[in-house]
């Protein structure tokens, strides 16, 4: 146990430092270097790689991981460590396969608004064979409880190069042709830096033992692997599918505005990281245990706490977002893309706070539903997408994603209802949405009176202004959580923490 608390705090630690790279190379050298005509292109780039390689890999993460103490014999594996190197091999050849007998068609889709992706199209290959294979390699150290490293490679490392990669090119120092290549450098050290690490383990054996396989090991292997291809395409194709479909409607410009959109609106769900990480375990042993009321309680705390956490967020973000595309280099470039975000925001909001009912449901004998309802939620966002993203351009795209969820959430939780017995839904759920109408009826009023006050107010003296309006609104939200006792948790922090401050002062 202590060994994976030591890698968890180690993985924490550079997953912060990953975020703090990952923000200032997101909304201050892309912004201020790239073009959104590049943005499109870089996002466009990893994203058909993630699809590639996710898919490629044939399930064999999730495999892995469920079957690895099947294999497991003291310090043997058994071949495992081959079958992860072989299959995912396989997958590759067989979507490099695909990739080629329908290349024609994904060029003409993509060939009128974004003749830049179609220059850069073969690059997609040598990026998601590195991505394929540094998953690979952080998936057979997390089964040997090493987690911190690959971490610290995938949250560090990558983004560290590709900021490099960034500056070089903005300082004119490589080309375009030089940053793509930058792309396929920065993956390919990842993946040999997790190979590097993996072996000087010392357990890692990449012989193959054919006859620990059994037929019943092999069949079981294959339909679980199976189910999870299908899963892994909705999973990886749900986030992807309206940044393709903008940048084959609206070109790439729009695909960079569209990502910038969606960066800010992840903000939302980062509580939901951990919050989630903590509390899954304990709800899956209540629901084995057939503890629905304990089940319940869990996913209402986790939802509560993560629609207040997010709306926060959301709230905050929102108020201020004019004063950010300023603050923002290129900023007018970008603003475009608000109420794009703000759709966005809504449906990781959604996301974020429902999801915990997912999760539920993919810890009892209905598993596989869960499949049934992905595809739906993916069909559906297809649907919405060709459908939107033609007629209101990014607004569209986004638009696409919160109603696909929507009517996903909707569908689930009224079958984790039905079959389980357990929902995320609370009263409590409404009055954090009343404290947040009366936040932002709050700010309306503090920004009038201030602009009564100040008509022009220059740069500085706006951004003294947001957050003096900001933590102001923040404090009287926070007094009426507290006062409603909307959350005993929060009421129990706020509380203690007091009480240290008195003592201070005492």
């Amino acid at each position: 146990m202590g060994v994976i608390i030591r890698q968890s705090i180690k993985g924490t630690i550079a997953n912060y430092v990953g975020i703090v790279v990952g923000f200032v190379t997101t909304f201050f050298v892309l912004t201020n270097y790239l073009t959104t005509e590049q943005v499109g292109l870089t996002r466009v780039l990893v994203d058909a790689a993630v699809l590639f390689s996710t898919l490629a890999q044939l399930g064999t993460s999730s495999s892995t991981v469920r079957y690895f103490p099947y294999f497991k014999d003291g310090d043997k594996n058994h071949g495992l460590f081959f079958w992860t190197l072989i299959i995912p091999f396989v997958g590759f050849l067989i979507f490099l396969l695909c990739f080629f007998l329908f290349k024609n068609i994904l060029i003409d889709t993509f060939e009128d608004n974004s003749a830049l992706f179609v220059n850069y199209f073969y690059f997609v290959i040598p990026i998601a064979f590195f991505m394929l294979y540094t998953s690979v390699f952080e998936v057979n150290a997390t089964i040997l409880n090493r987690i911190a490293v690959p971490k610290f490679i995938r949250e560090v490392v990558i983004r560290c190069c590709l900021l490099a990669g960034y500056l070089l090119f903005g300082f004119h120092v490589i080309s375009l042709d030089g940053l793509v290549i930058v792309f396929c450098t920065t993956y390919a050290i990842a993946a040999l830096l997790n190979l590097i690490y993996l072996l000087s383990t010392g357990n890692v054996s990449f012989k193959p033992d054919f006859k620990h396989v059994t037929k019943e090991l092999k069949r079981n292997f294959l339909w679980y692997t199976l189910f999870m291809v299908v899963s892994a395409l909705v999973s990886s194709a749900m986030p992807t599918l309206s940044s393709f479909f903008i940048s084959a409607q609206q070109g790439l410009a729009f695909a960079g505005i569209y990502a910038i959109a969606n960066y800010i609106s992840a903000l939302v769900e980062v509580p939901y990281r951990s919050l989630s990480a903590i509390v899954q375990p304990h709800i899956s042993v209540a629901i084995k245990e057939n503890d629905v009321p304990k089940a319940t309680q869990l996913c209402r705390k986790v939802a509560l706490h993560q629609f207040l956490a997010g709306s926060v967020i959301f709230l905050i973000i929102w108020i201020n977002i004019d004063l950010f595309f300023q603050l923002l280099p290129n900023g007018d470039a970008y603003a475009v893309g608000k109420w794009a975000f703000f759709i966005l925001a809504l449906s990781k909001l959604l996301n974020s706070s429902f999801g915990i009912g997912a999760s539920a449901l993919g810890y009892t004998n209905y598993y596989y539903f869960s499949l049934i309802f992905t595809l739906i939620l993916m069909i559906f966002n297809i649907a919405l997408n060709a459908y939107l993203v033609p007629a209101i351009g990014i607004n569209g795209g986004a638009l696409a994603t919160l109603l696909s969820y929507a009517l996903y959430y909707i569908l689930l939780l009224a079958f984790v209802q039905w079959k389980v017995g357990t929902t995320p839904f609370s009263w409590p759920l409404l009055k954090v949405l009343a404290v947040l109408v009366g936040m932002y009826l709050l700010n309306m009023l503090c920004f009038c009176a201030s602009q009564a006050v100040l008509p022009q107010p220059g740069i500085v003296v706006s951004l003294v202004e947001a957050v003096v309006r900001t933590g102001l609104v923040c404090m009287v939200g926070l007094w009426v959580v507290y006062r409603w006792k909307i959350s005993l948790e929060i009421n129990s922090m706020l509380e203690k923490g007091w009480t240290k401050i008195s003592r201070k002062k005492g």
